[in-house]
């Protein structure tokens, strides 16, 4: 393995496992293994990049490090010679973490410092400029996550919101250098390290820019980012003459399909209108989850009703009525609950003939992915930038996992569809 990844959810698992499968046009990419969970066992000799999803984003900072650093014991008893955290391209954190003391353990843990810190993902809109992060031409901080439930993002200076997380100084690398090439990117890099700044916001505004970070990272042993910053990195194996490059390899999942959405974002929020005007859909009543007057058989009863016609379950409400909700039972109350009910209602679905799943939201589809108990998927071609197919290795089960900012308004059905039929390699 050349390529250890330290994801702190799933979707944002997925992501950079498209990319670093994708690669560079004209390279290709490498062969990649998405782990759901630290693994027990030894990877197999053919994977090139390991992905290990954990579910840390808004876990307790001690728990994401202790996971985090697990996750980096096992990468690196399989050769791994580069390890990237990879956390989302919006940083969702708290001024406490866990972006902030997850990377400053793993860079402690790997005596790096002068580490690039980049959630760039300019193909969905991220960029990062002078320090602060954009969503398409807003500040982070005017966007709709100033309204996530669980990491709401107040602060567009990731450089100033880090440094809330942090022990030590936060350096920043900003266009007018990265501009200059890989070259003077690693200079300040090592200029930075010498300042004792362990972590270094590095701007990035289009993707020739995350290939020059990618390219001054050739040697560092560590990264940290988002999944645009490990663009370039399949290419230095490539160039080294580690790895060949290719296509990832497209299969075809027959058998029905379902739908399930948790994410409250304005994107899968569209895309949950667009599905329900042509497919059976089903709303989740949260006051009658919470009372127990609902249960994962219900949904899945809906499910058998509609099972050729691209059912949708989804708990998605606006931002206002969403903090209702929690100031009612409790964020982390509601949360808790609601993963649960998910992750039950998925292998219910799985048990009664679904074969195909697409699932929205970080904490939905990790709460779907670990239900289901499969220690590792295979990643397939890209759906949509930053969401590959994903399937078991057995070829029993396909799924997409997306996080919730991401894909097209008519991203469900197209994700199911291409699931079944399968995608041109390249």
């Amino acid at each position: 393995m050349l390529i250890g990844v330290i994801a702190d959810d799933f979707t944002g698992a997925g992501d950079i496992a498209n990319t670093l499968a994708k690669g560079l046009p004209g390279e290709g990419g490498l062969a990649v293994t998405q782990y759901l969970g630290v693994p027990s066992a030894a990877a197999g000799a053919a994977v090139e990049a390991g992905v290990v999803s954990l579910k840390t984003r808004s876990t307790p900072v001690a728990e994401a490090v202790e996971q985090s650093l697990a996750a980096l014991k096992w990468l690196k008893a399989q050769g791994c010679r580069q390890i990237v955290f990879k956390y989302c391209s919006t940083f969702d954190s708290t001024p406490a973490g866990n972006i902030g003391p997850v990377a400053e353990s793993l860079a402690k843990a790997l005596d790096a410092s002068g580490v690039i810190a980049c959630p760039a993902f300019p193909t969905a809109g991220r960029t990062v400029y002078q320090g602060h992060l954009f969503v398409h031409d807003q500040l982070l901080s005017e966007s709709s996550m100033r309204h996530h439930p669980l990491t709401p993002m107040t602060d567009a200076n990731i450089r100033r919101w880090l440094a809330l997380q942090v022990s030590g100084p936060v350096g920043l690398v900003a266009t007018a250098t990265v501009r200059q090439g890989a070259g003077p990117v690693r200079a300040a890099l090592d200029e930075a390290a010498q300042r004792g700044e362990t972590l270094v916001i590095c701007d990035a505004l289009i993707d020739a820019d995350l290939v020059t970070l990618g390219e001054a990272a050739a040697d560092a042993s560590l990264v940290t980012g988002g999944s645009g910053i490990a663009l370039a990195l399949p290419a230095n194996f490539i160039r080294k003459g580690l790895a060949k490059g290719g296509s990832a390899a497209s299969r075809c999942v027959n058998g029905p399909a379902a739908i399930l959405a948790g994410s409250c974002s304005a994107a899968t929020r569209k895309q949950i209108a667009e599905h329900s005007k042509s497919h059976p859909y089903l709303m989740l009543d949260v006051h009658a989850i919470m009372a127990g007057r609902f249960r994962a058989q219900d949904a899945a009863g809906f499910v058998a009703e509609h099972i050729h016609a691209l059912p949708l379950i989804y708990s998605s409400d606006d931002p206002a009525e969403v903090e209702r909700l929690q100031q009612q039972y409790g964020r982390e109350a509601l949360a808790e609950v609601l993963d649960k009910l998910f992750a039950d209602i998925a292998r219910l679905l799985v048990s009664i003939g679904i074969r195909r799943l697409v699932v929205a939201g970080g904490e939905t589809s990790g709460a779907v992915a670990q239900s289901l108990g499969l220690p590792a998927l295979d990643v397939g071609p890209e759906i949509d930038p930053g969401i590959p197919c994903l399937y078991a290795p057995d070829g029993s089960l396909g799924l997409a996992l997306k996080s919730g900012n991401f894909g097209g308004a008519d991203f469900f059905a197209r994700a199911a569809a291409l699931l079944e039929k399968g995608m041109p390699n390249g």
